[in-house]
């Protein structure tokens, strides 16, 4: 089952068979236009870039369930004009009722066809008359039709280019279509694989298939179009990126993951492997045992199902082929495998030691820091706590400093005073032993005329005198005791 998406910014042109009468054909000197042609019968020719696709989970083969009434030519040489192809197709043409001529300006050596059936009847006959058939005896060339259940035009390249689901993308070159098995390409004829540097490539005149190119140049090394690797090359058969296989660093499974072209060509061995089916889908025309071209057996093409009319039950030796391919694939995939797991093994181990290190190194780290940081923190609490107090003990010295100035001139004046007090207390002192002393004399006095009282007569016409005092005074006596303290 087919769909096609062409990219085309064109519209449908009409064209005529005399318009190409005056162009180059290729057996025009020999054949002559159609004698009638259908009244019915609408040509187009379009300008545009194909995209093929099929439906992964079932069968490329024709069946019942994937016929339909358009028909698909992949393909045509472009030596064969759009009237030799009106007359290729014979009686045939009486039921097609239209057909669109699809070129692409950067393939100059083929377009394709687009035909229109008026009922499923005839485009079985179509297909059954035609698909396998040479265009030209002398010419290695096949005309090869595949069912399309649906065709999309659309002017954007990203539409074009993504496939519906479920569905994969073909190339749409003959070449790389006839490399692929029967049941992912749908071509059943076919009288090479086009491996091993075969020279029917080289007929092509433009080899405009970039794959096509690849193959020839044998004696060039090529590389990984992401890392320059030459080893285990694969190329996309689709728009010939050259990729890394997945032992290597695996360029080419990350482009089938980015665009969806899903079949990739080894060009060490010429096997094709589909990335979606996990297999690989080469054509084996050659047989392992002797190394002769076998015919490959086609697959039961009788829509009744009478297998004994298209002899599909003869076997030609193409079973010990598809064995021994099997079996070569299968050794050689196992050693790449076992030598991708080593590789992957020791990949991982080292990458455990290295994760290993590195999480001891950042939990060393991380516990240093760690450390630091809460030593950091205790030495800043630390300050913080010393500055707090040096603040406090300036405070304190500022105020004891401002109250013993305060208590310097308390001090101070209680010294004044307590001198002023002395000075009053010695100069009443003074006072009180002078009076006393008065009080003595004159006590004394009294006395004395009192004992001299008997002798009145003696004494009227006498002299007082003063007596001197024995004592020392009591005052000078306390200034001593005071001085003495001060000292």
């Amino acid at each position: 089952m087919f769909v096609l998406k062409v990219h085309s910014v064109d519209l449908e042109r009409p064209i005529s068979v005399e318009e190409d009468e005056t162009g180059f054909s290729y057996a025009s000197k020999r054949a002559q236009p159609p004698e009638k042609l259908i009244p019915s019968l609408k040509l187009f020719e379009r300008k545009g870039l194909i995209h093929l696709y099929r439906n992964s989970s079932h069968s490329s083969l024709p069946n019942l369930s994937s016929r339909s009434t358009t028909l698909f030519v992949v393909a045509v040489p472009n030596y064969f004009s759009s009237l030799d192809f009106i007359r290729f197709c014979d009686s045939r043409i009486a039921h097609v009722s239209e057909i669109v001529f699809i070129r692409n300006d950067g393939m100059e050596d083929r377009y394709n066809v687009l035909i229109k059936l008026s009922d499923q009847s005839a485009a079985d006959g179509f297909y059954k008359n035609l698909n396998g058939k040479k265009y030209e005896p002398s010419e290695a060339e096949v005309c090869h039709i595949l069912y399309v259940m649906s065709v999309e035009y659309t002017e954007f390249d990203e539409l074009a280019a993504s496939p519906p689901v479920g569905f994969t993308e073909l190339p749409t070159c003959p070449i790389c279509l006839e490399r692929l098995d029967p049941d992912t390409s749908g071509i059943v004829s076919t009288l090479c694989d086009h491996s091993f540097q075969c020279s029917c490539t080289s007929k092509w005149t433009y080899l405009s298939c970039q794959v096509c190119r690849l193959c020839q140049q044998q004696d060039e090394i090529l590389s990984c179009s992401i890392c320059g690797k030459t080893e285990n090359v694969w190329a996309c058969l689709v728009c010939g990126f050259l990729g890394c296989g997945r032992y290597k660093e695996g360029h080419s499974i990350r482009h089938w993951k980015e665009t969806h072209h899903c079949y990739s060509l080894d060009l060490r061995t010429q096997q094709i492997w589909d990335y979606v089916g996990d297999s690989y889908v080469h054509r084996l025309n050659h047989s392992r045992i002797d190394g002769k071209s076998v015919e490959m057996n086609n697959r039961c093409l009788s829509h009744e199902g009478e297998c004994g009319l298209c002899e599909c039950s003869e076997d030609t030796g193409i079973s010990g082929a598809i064995f021994n391919s099997k079996v070569d694939s299968i050794v050689i995939e196992y050693n790449d495998l076992l030598a991708s797991q080593l590789k992957a093994q020791r990949q991982y181990y080292e990458s455990l030691i290295v994760e290993a290190r590195s999480k001891q190194e950042s939990s060393i780290a991380e516990a240093v820091e760690q450390t630091v940081g809460n030593k950091m923190q205790e030495l800043q609490i630390e300050i913080e706590k010393c500055e707090k107090e040096k603040n406090d003990i300036t405070e304190v010295n500022r105020k004891l400093i401002k109250e013993q100035d305060t208590w310097r001139k308390k001090a101070k004046e209680i010294e004044e005073r307590e001198a002023a007090l002395l000075v009053a207390k010695d100069s009443f002192i003074v006072d009180l032993e002078e009076q006393i002393r008065d009080i003595k004399v004159f006590v004394e006095a009294q006395k004395t005329l009192k004992n001299m009282s008997s002798d009145l007569d003696g004494i009227r016409e006498g002299t007082v005198l003063p007596v001197p005092i024995k004592d020392e005074p009591v005052s000078s006596v306390r200034r001593q005791k005071k001085s003495n303290r001060r000292k």
